[in-house]
């Protein structure tokens, strides 16, 4: 790819239509505006509507021609999944990208509707599932890509069969990089998948960096954070971090350009904190296929969505 790879660069999307997780802030916003800028028909597919609708117009103050369609999905309750999925096909007949990117970082310890912890619930079980049932769609578009929002937090994220829900012992952050790691096998382990069931879908995943946006402050809020937290933000973030319109950059490159490959997880060239997007090693995980089929077998166990199981 090119060393300094900007959203200049992306192709034109005119015709294709791509869903955005958690559309109305952050990552997912700036996504919106970006993608919708070059043509796409953009689904934001968000929990609070009335937020959705304010960054729906925010979008179309700077890209006035825009084609954005709100739409409701909860990703912590599994029947949202299924009803947005249910609408969705009864609307469209493509789509080109899923752009798997909602997400809650570093919360106390918290139940989705179905009993999962919240972390693990809303950030991988809830789009494991949307992408399953939206595959027949997906699979009939050409050339279409599934992408996962991960975080610099997988690189030292770690699986724990053994306590999945954190009820034999919770750190917020812990659960936080499961679920990023998560993210990042799933990617992977659905590429693979893909590309053994003969379709010409594809899939990745990629992290930010270091952005400070609406996570941190939403973490902030509802953990009560040690003051060594806050410090680290107020103080780091600004020194070592990058804005949003760079760290969105390695999503929009997987998504988008047509040189992005499948099962590569994608970030920041400079120290893996800041920069242009490139392909990057996450987790020895990502490289365990024993481990990628467990892990898939008990996605499907825990949300009944059971897709490309022979392969």
């Amino acid at each position: 790819m090119s060393n300094k790879w900007t959203q200049n660069d992306m192709p034109d999307m005119t015709g294709k239509v791509v869903i955005i997780t958690g559309a109305n802030s952050g990552l997912g916003l700036e996504s919106t505006k970006a993608i919708a800028a070059k043509g796409a028909t953009v689904v934001m597919a968000c929990r609070n509507l009335r937020k959705a609708e304010a960054a729906k117009a925010e979008v179309l103050q700077q890209v006035p021609n825009a084609k954005l369609d709100v739409m409701e999905l909860d990703n912590a309750r599994l029947a949202s999944v299924r009803a947005f999925a249910e609408a969705f096909k009864a609307k469209y007949d493509r789509l080109d990208v899923l752009l798997n990117n909602a997400g809650v970082m570093a919360i106390p310890r918290a139940k989705t509707e179905d009993g999962f912890e919240m972390q693990f619930g809303v950030n991988h079980l809830a789009h494991f599932a949307l992408t399953g049932l939206l595959l027949d769609v997906l699979t009939s578009t050409p050339g279409s890509r599934v992408h996962g929002v991960s975080s610099s937090a997988a690189f030292r994220g770690r699986i724990n069969f053994d306590d999945l829900m954190g009820e034999k012992g919770y750190s917020r952050w812990g659960a936080y990089g499961q679920s990023k790691l998560s993210n990042a096998v799933f990617a992977t382990e659905l590429d693979r998948r893909l590309k053994a069931a003969g379709h010409n879908s594809l899939a990745n995943s990629s992290h930010p960096g270091l952005v400070m946006g609406n996570l941190q402050t939403n973490s902030l809020q509802e953990s009560g954070a040690p003051l060594s937290e806050r410090i680290l933000y107020r103080v780091i973030g600004p020194l070592m971090g990058q804005d949003i319109e760079m760290g969105v950059l390695p999503q929009l490159y997987a998504t988008t350009a047509p040189a992005a490959k499948g099962g590569v997880f994608y970030g920041p060239g400079t120290s893996r904190v800041r920069g242009y997007p490139a392909e990057q090693a996450c987790h020895a995980a990502l490289d365990d296929a024993a481990l990628r089929k467990r892990f898939w077998e008990i996605s499907e166990e825990l949300t009944g969505v059971r897709y490309l199981s022979s392969y």
